[in-house]
């Protein structure tokens, strides 16, 4: 029992991040993803010098932030589809995955259609397929762990 309550609240709060996330208006959209951009360039240059340089140049650094936010978005329906593939599991639902990666392609939509009434933001069909990637990769992942730990067990 409280592994289902725990799946479905880490589930329902993930959603609820994904959805603060895309209530922000663009200027503070923007400074979040500065100083994500800030901190991403400061590794860099430890590991890779002559890359952050480009990188903090004007088109660089434009390059650079368009990959940090769709990066945020992968990786926000990423840990979604594992989330939701959890809770669906904990609760015995059969066609689990398909459920799973439905869930996450309608939260999608409906977080870009959301964004659509924030100011500065927009709604924006290759977000919604840059989350469903991420979706299926963590739906994936899911599906290959589950797979190898069947085969160790056997």
């Amino acid at each position: 029992m409280a592994k289902k309550i725990c799946s479905l609240v880490l589930l329902v709060f993930w959603m609820a991040c994904i959805f603060a996330f895309s209530a922000q208006p663009a200027e503070e959209s923007t400074k979040l993803s500065d100083s994500v951009k800030e901190k991403v360039i400061e590794i860099v240059e430890r590991v890779f010098p002559s890359v952050a340089e480009k990188a903090a140049k004007p088109d660089g650094e434009t390059t650079l932030i368009k990959i940090i936010r769709k990066s945020a978005h992968f990786f926000a329906y990423l840990i979604l589809g594992v989330l939701a593939m959890w809770t669906f599991s904990a609760y015995g639902i059969k066609k689990r995955y398909g459920l799973a990666f439905l869930l996450c392609v309608l939260y999608a939509i409906s977080d870009e259609i959301h964004q659509a009434f924030v100011p500065g933001r927009a709604c924006r069909l290759f977000d919604v397929c840059i989350d469903t990637a991420g979706a299926a990769l963590g739906l994936f992942a899911v599906f290959l762990i589950k797979k190898r730990k069947k085969c160790l067990t056997k």
